[in-house]
C-alpha cells in the first residue's frame, strides 16, 4: 500500500509540535500546575508542590536532586504549603535557590531541639535532635556556599510552640555567601546562626522578620540585616549572641532595623546582645525601636564585647533615644578571663557609622551583590484576555511568567500567552520571573 508523502511529512511535524509544546500552554482554569519541560525552556529547574501537582511534594526531595557543584542558579519554586521536615543542602550543592510563592503560606517547619534525654529532664526531649539521629538542631541547614530565599517562613516549631529552651534553631548556615528577602525566621532560642567556619563569611538578609527570645541571632562572619524586624516574644530578651574571630572584619551590622515585640516584650527589660566567645562585633544603624529597651542596652556572657554600638537610634515616634546609659564595660566569665573591662565605645559617630556600607561589609573582593537578585523586575503589561488566550506584552528583563486565577496558580511559561480550556471568570494574575527564579511585580485582570 502506498502511503503519500504528504501525510508522513504532516504527521512528522505534528509529532515534534506535540513534543515541544510548552506544557504551560495546556494549562488552563481549575486543572493542575504545569511547567514546560524542555529544560532549555523551564523557567524553575523544580516545583515543589504539598498537593502532588509539581516535580516534587517535598523540598528535600527537590534539594536531593539537584546536581551538585553547580556555577549557576538551581532554581526551586515552592509553592504554598506547610512543608514539614528537615532540610539538609550539603557542602557540594552550591547555588541553590529557593523561591517561595508567598512568605506566609509558604512554611518550612519542624519540632527539633538540642535537648539530651541522658542529661535532661526538660519536657522538650521527645524532639531532640539524638531522636532524629541528626547533629544539628536547625529546621534548615546550608553548608553550601551561594544559598538564596525568597518569600519563605522558617519555623521551628517546639520553640514557637513551647515558647522556652533548650535551643532550638530554624536556620544555620556553615558557608560564605548567604541571601535572603522576604523571609521568616522564627523561634525562641538560638532562632538562627551564622557561619563561623570563615571568619568573614557573608550573610545578608532584606525585608526578613527575624523572631525570637534568647540569643536568636547568634553566630560569627560578616551579616548585614537589612530593613528587617527582630520580633521579642518575651520580657528580657536578648537579641544577639555574636563571636567573632579576630581576623573578623565587620561582625554584625543591622541597618534601618525595627525592634519590636509582644506585650510582654515591651517590659523594657530587652537587651540588643550579649557577647558569647571570642571578640564579638555587633552594630545598630538608624533603627526603630517600637518597644522600650534596657536603657543599658548590653549585658554579660563570656568575654568582653569587642565593639557593641549604635549610631542614630529613634523611638517609634523618630525622636533620638539617649545612649548615655548603654554599657560601657563589661565583665569577663572565668573561662574568658574573669576581669572587669571598662572604658569601650557604646556609641559610633556619623563618620564611623559611614563605614559600615552595603559595598563594604558585603560585596567584597568577590563584588558579590545580592541585591540583584531580588530586584524586582516592572509587572507585566498590556494583560487581556483574547477568546480562550491570556496574552500580556512581552518583558525583555523576565525569564518567564506565573500565571494564576484567584490566587491559585496554574502554571509557569516563557511566552507572553497562556492558554484557557474553561470558564477564566475570576481575577488573573501573571507575574514575571527573573532568570534567577526570584519573583517581580504582577499584574491582575477581572476575567469575564
Amino acid at each position: 500500500m502506498k502511503i503519500n508523502k504528504f501525510f508522513i511529512s504532516t504527521f512528522l511535524c505534528l509529532v515534534v509540535w506535540a513534543t515541544f509544546l510548552p506544557n504551560a500552554q495546556l494549562g488552563a482554569a481549575g486543572t493542575s500546575f504545569r511547567q514546560q519541560k524542555d529544560t532549555a525552556l523551564k523557567v524553575f529547574d523544580a516545583v515543589v508542590d504539598i498537593s502532588g501537582q509539581g516535580d516534587y511534594t517535598d523540598v528535600q526531595q527537590a534539594i536531593d536532586h539537584a546536581p551538585q557543584h553547580l556555577t549557576r542558579p538551581w532554581r526551586i519554586f515552592i509553592k504554598k504549603g506547610d512543608y514539614e521536615g528537615l532540610i539538609r543542602i550539603p557542602e557540594n550543592k552550591p547555588y541553590i535557590y529557593l523561591i517561595g510563592e508567598d512568605k506566609d503560606k509558604t512554611i518550612i517547619s519542624f519540632k527539633i531541639n538540642c535537648a539530651d534525654p541522658a542529661n535532661t529532664g526538660d519536657a522538650g526531649q521527645q524532639y531532640s535532635k539524638l531522636r532524629y539521629d541528626q547533629q544539628d538542631c536547625a529546621v534548615v541547614v546550608v553548608n553550601a556556599p551561594d544559598f538564596y530565599a525568597q518569600n519563605i517562613s522558617f519555623v521551628n516549631a517546639y520553640g514557637v510552640t513551647a515558647q522556652k529552651g533548650p535551643q532550638a534553631l530554624a536556620m544555620k548556615v556553615t558557608a560564605d555567601r548567604s541571601a535572603f528577602f522576604n523571609c521568616r525566621f522564627r523561634s525562641f532560642q538560638d532562632t538562627w546562626m551564622t557561619s563561623t567556619k570563615g571568619l568573614n563569611d557573608r550573610t545578608y538578609a532584606n525585608d526578613c522578620w527575624i523572631e525570637g527570645a534568647v540569643d536568636y541571632f547568634y553566630g560569627g562572619g560578616n551579616a548585614f540585616i537589612d530593613h528587617c524586624t527582630l520580633y521579642n516574644v518575651r520580657g528580657g530578651s536578648v537579641i544577639v549572641a555574636p563571636r567573632h574571630l579576630e581576623g573578623t572584619k565587620w561582625g554584625y551590622v543591622f541597618s534601618h532595623c525595627i525592634i519590636d515585640g509582644n506585650k510582654a516584650a515591651a517590659d523594657g527589660r530587652t537587651k540588643l546582645g550579649r557577647p558569647w566567645h571570642d571578640a564579638p562585633m555587633a552594630v545598630y544603624l538608624n533603627t526603630i525601636l517600637k518597644i522600650p529597651i534596657n536603657p543599658e542596652g548590653w549585658t554579660d556572657m563570656g568575654p568582653a564585647a569587642k565593639l557593641f554600638a549604635e549610631y542614630n537610634t529613634r523611638d517609634q515616634n523618630g525622636r533620638l533615644v539617649d545612649l548615655s546609659k548603654r554599657r560601657t564595660w563589661y565583665k569577663q566569665s572565668k573561662g574568658e578571663g574573669g576581669r572587669i573591662i571598662q572604658g569601650l565605645q557604646a556609641v559610633l559617630t556619623k563618620k564611623e557609622a559611614a563605614a559600615y556600607t552595603y559595598t563594604n561589609v558585603v560585596e567584597g573582593k568577590d563584588r558579590w551583590d545580592p541585591r540583584k537578585f531580588f530586584e524586582q523586575i516592572r509587572a507585566p503589561e498590556h494583560l487581556m484576555l483574547d477568546k480562550q488566550d491570556l496574552k500580556w506584552k512581552r518583558l525583555k528583563e523576565a525569564g518567564g511568567y506565573l500565571v494564576a486565577l484567584n490566587g491559585q496558580i496554574l502554571g509557569v511559561t516563557t511566552h507572553n500567552f497562556f492558554k484557557i480550556s474553561g470558564s477564566a471568570v475570576g481575577v488573573w494574575t501573571v507575574t514575571g520571573v527573573k532568570n534567577n527564579g526570584s519573583l517581580g511585580k504582577s499584574a491582575t485582570l477581572q476575567g469575564r
